[in-house]
């Protein structure tokens, strides 16, 4: 009966950590405005690192555009740092095209509306916390 007991209360502890523990994830709304014309999708990432920001999204997502907007939520984010990088990927191809001196051809934006000076835009200028609320980030192209 003691074990009986004993495991009834480590199941009910651990389904309560486990609830406490999703009430700590959070949803990141991404709205992307000022879009050149409604030609392919927007390519959406999310960035938990410095190291990997730009190079390996933590989520992504691929959005249709409509009205020369688009709007994206990635849910159930845990508590942290984070960045959002996007791109208007008017051809389909899946990549961000460039020209031959690697300048980007098609719109590119970062959370907080970062720019880059003299190259892509850095972590500390794009990076925002989820700490207890939804967050909502608007880029503007």
């Amino acid at each position: 009966m003691k074990t009986l007991v004993k495991s009834l209360s480590f199941l009910f502890l651990g389904i309560t950590i486990l609830q406490a523990q999703e009430n700590e994830n959070h949803d990141v709304v991404v709205n992307v405005t000022n879009l050149k014309n409604n030609t392919g999708q927007v390519l959406v990432a999310v960035f938990n690192t410095e190291d990997s920001f730009l190079n390996k999204g933590f989520k992504s997502a691929k959005v249709k555009i409509e009205n020369n907007t688009c709007s994206v939520t990635f849910k159930n984010l845990p508590k942290g740092t984070y960045a959002i990088s996007m791109f208007h990927d008017e051809n389909n191809n899946n990549k961000l095209d460039t020209n031959f001196l690697g300048i980007p051809k098609e719109a590119y934006g970062c959370s907080n509306n970062a720019k880059g000076v003299f190259g892509p835009p850095k972590w500390e200028n794009a990076k925002f916390e989820i700490s207890n609320q939804t967050i909502t980030q608007n880029i503007k192209l």
